[in-house]
């Protein structure tokens, strides 16, 4: 009956949300998902509801029992702008703000000295923040990278001010820096439990940095000065010895003027401009004494008019006054000509005083031009005389010129060596000036203030991962215990895992249930007198006690299946078993019996479960033989039968005496093989009881003997595996079986794992048709 194909997947290994039923193959449709995963959560709301509620109790504690932590930020800008005066004296360099030099100042933030700076300072040795009991993790990482970083050496003791390598390891690693964004600003943040006291460790870092900086400029300014000092000092002296050997040579050679310069260069210097002086007044004399001559040339006593002198000549006061006599006599002239006459005395008169000024005028002129020739004598000979004198400094400036070499190269020496003293001595001076006035290129822009919330734990933040983590932890553990739920729960799970029709869902009586039938049996043996078999369990009597229940409706699918089966003409003896013990299948076999006896056949039920004659116990305890003495022939059937006075059903018990080994040579024997076909020819149904599958093999001899098999499966207890074993193991027992049951089924749980059946298993329906469990 069981087929395996390897090339297929076993469904029943899945978790239920994802095993599909036969009828749909190709896998279910998102509807049908909808449906799984609404019963997935049905089934497995528990253990959802069980994990959040943990996993919020442990948020809870978590909330409840860590400490609180403030975070305090402080921003520091570095380079920030200088005075002037102090940028134009500054003798160091101004640093260039780039990547590398700001990833250098955020190490020296987190550095060491910055932390045992604000330690000291704020005296935080003996804060509970960086106690050894809560910075241990720190401080061991910090003790393995030194061991790693350096060889093992003698324990020292700490400094008397120094703290201990746990408080500054449990300080650093509180502490955070880093850069905002692309700018120049640095951010240095700081965890604390307690708010103001974040704050204040912040502030102690940036003033332990920014002073850090301002000690490292000092030191720096303080050795620029000392070896300026001693700089200034040589370079004092080589300046002075070079000034004493440019003096004492200029002495030695005699070169040495009240200027400062050769005396050979300053004598042709002079030389040169006296005769370009002479040259310049020796051309001037001689364009004016060509232009009186010119003058005199183009003037005579007798002829031409005092108009025609140059201006050069109108510049002399003489004849300036005499030109303007001149025109007033020649204006009168005129005038009087007209008036008297030409020849008048007057007139006549009048024009000889004209020729006298104009002789005067023309005397002057010369007069002016002996000026000039003499002028430009003097001039030509002091020009001549200069030309000789510049000519003998020429000649003699050849022989000086090896010692003006050597002059200037001890003067350019004296001179450079004192610019360079003037330089060096300016710097000193400025750096002197800057120890008394230390500027940083960092300051503190925003000072850290206290905290008004806690930065850690954020309660939103960590219940909302409590109850998220919580959530998932118990789906995942939901998938897992469904996915590992190897159990039969529904019938299509049975029908796929056995390969066999599931012939009835037999469901659970519940105690309640089985104490209102404990009252109605009650009632209905007072009613009967008669009674040969006077314990009867309750559950044995359900089918009569409620004939319209689903239990009864159940059981009566089962009889169905047998009386209908299409593997055999007649299933007249009926062997239920089971694959492990306890599933329940004495209950079935009895209220199966007690079905079909109340219909009015003749039915006896044999117990064949030797080794655990469990409904024999159950329903005829005091019975003193059975099956066994029947079998051996010192009991005769109708001595060893018991009878219900109800439904007069007949039992056949198996009485237990002692320990029996060979319980499968009884059952394979030629007598029971007599026995049941006397039991065939005598009643219409033989219900047999059989012993499990497992762990015994006395089910598998009993082959010969059985029409056909019913196997019961505990619904939500009997693993799968353990099923298909116990079939493998007995062939011929799974081939004649027309069908498995899932007894002790949940009804109400059914609907959690069968999503596409809930309406199959709601109670209105069987209501409608007059069904009642009560």
């Amino acid at each position: 009956m069981l087929q395996s194909n390897p090339q297929q997947i076993d469904r029943t290994r899945l978790p239920f949300s994802l095993q599909a039923r036969p009828d749909q193959a190709e896998g279910p449709g998102i509807g049908e998902l909808i449906k799984l995963v609404l019963a997935f959560l049905r089934r497995q709301y528990v253990v959802i509801i069980v994990t959040v509620a943990l996993a919020s109790a442990a948020t809870l504690l978590y909330l409840r029992m860590v400490r609180p932590t403030y975070v305090a930020q402080v921003q520091i800008l570095l380079a920030g702008p200088r005075p002037q005066f102090v940028q134009q004296q500054s003798f160091l360099t101004e640093p260039q703000i780039d990547v590398p030099y700001i990833e250098t100042q955020l190490q020296l933030v987190r550095s060491r000295a910055t932390a045992v700076a604000a330690i000291n300072q704020l005296k935080l040795t003996g804060d509970p923040d960086f106690k050894a009991s809560s910075s241990w993790l720190p401080s061991v990482l910090h003790r393995i990278r030194t061991k790693e970083a350096h060889p093992p050496e003698e324990p020292q003791s700490d400094p008397p001010n120094q703290p201990s390598e746990a408080v500054i390891a449990a300080f650093l690693n509180r502490l955070s820096v880093g850069r905002i964004g692309l700018s120049h600003v640095i951010e240095a943040s700081f965890t604390s439990s307690n708010a103001v006291r974040a704050a204040e460790i912040a502030n102690a870092v940036a003033s332990a940095y920014i002073n850090e900086q301002l000690n490292a400029k000092f030191e720096s300014g303080r050795v620029s000065t000392s070896w300026l000092q001693e700089r200034l000092r040589k370079l004092s002296d080589d300046a002075l010895t070079a000034e004493r050997a440019v003096s004492a040579f200029k002495s030695q050679n005699n070169i040495v003027s009240p200027g400062g310069r050769p005396i050979n260069e300053q004598q042709i210097n002079d030389l040169n401009a006296r005769q370009v002086a002479a040259r310049a007044q020796t051309s001037d004399a001689e364009v004016k004494l060509k232009r009186y001559e010119d003058i005199l040339q183009r003037t005579s006593p007798t002829s031409g008019a005092p108009e025609a002198i140059g201006p050069e000549v109108l510049q002399s006061q003489i004849i300036n006054n005499l030109r303007q006599q001149y025109l007033e006599m020649t204006r009168r002239e005129a005038d009087w000509s007209v008036r008297y006459g030409r020849d008048h005395v007057a007139v006549v008169n009048l024009r000889g005083r004209i020729r006298d000024i104009r002789t005067s005028i023309l005397e002057e002129v010369k007069r002016l031009a002996e000026v000039s020739r003499n002028e430009f004598e003097a001039s030509r000979q002091r020009q001549q005389e200069l030309e000789k004198q510049l000519a003998q400094a020429v000649s003699q400036s050849g022989v000086t010129n090896s010692a003006e070499l050597t002059i200037r190269d001890l003067e350019g020496r004296a001179k450079s060596l004192r610019t360079l003293y003037e330089t060096f001595l300016q710097h000193y001076m400025s750096s002197t000036q800057q120890e008394t006035f230390p500027i940083s290129e960092a300051r503190v822009i925003f000072p850290a203030v206290p905290a008004q919330t806690k930065s850690k734990p954020k309660t939103i933040v960590v219940l909302a991962f409590g109850l998220l983590g919580g959530l998932a932890l118990g789906i995942g553990l939901a998938f897992i215990r469904d996915a590992m739920d190897r159990v039969f729960r529904t019938s299509s799970q049975l029908e796929a895992a056995l390969d066999l029709p599931c012939l009835s869902l037999v469901p659970l009586v519940t105690a309640r249930k089985q104490q209102k039938l404990i009252a109605r049996s009650q009632q209905a043996d007072e009613d009967l007198n008669q009674r040969k078999i006077s314990t009867v369990p309750e559950i044995h009597r359900a089918v009569v006690g409620m004939p319209l229940s689903r239990f009864t409706e159940a059981i009566r699918s089962i009889k169905l299946a047998i009386d209908h089966s299409p593997t055999k003409a007649s299933n007249q003896v009926i062997g239920i078993t089971s694959a492990l013990p306890n599933e329940g299948k004495t209950t079935i076999a009895a209220c199966l019996a007690q079905l079909i006896a109340h219909s009015g056949k003749r039915v006896i039920i044999v117990d064949c479960d030797l080794r655990n004659p469990s409904l024999s116990a159950s329903v005829v305890p005091k019975a003193a033989h059975g099956i066994i003495e029947v079998a051996n022939g010192s009991r005769t059937l109708e001595e060893s039968t018991w009878r219900d006075p109800r439904t007069n059903l007949a039992v056949l018990p198996a009485v237990r005496r002692g320990s029996l080994i060979h319980t499968s040579e009884l059952l394979s024997a030629e007598a029971i093989h007599r026995l049941f076909d006397n039991l065939r020819q005598t009643y219409d149904y033989v219900i047999v009881d059989l012993p499990p599958l497992s762990p015994l093999v006395d089910v598998r001899v009993t082959a010969p003997l059985i029409d056909c098999y019913v196997l019961a499966v505990e619904w939500g207890r009997t693993n799968i595996d353990v099923v298909k074993h116990a079939l493998h193991t007995a062939p011929t027992i799974s081939d004649s079986l027309i069908g498995a049951i899932l007894n002790k089924t949940d009804i109400k749980a059914m609907t959690r794992y069968d999503a596409g059946r809930r309406d199959y298993y709601n109670d209105s329906h069987y209501v409608r048709y007059g069904f009642s469990d009560s």
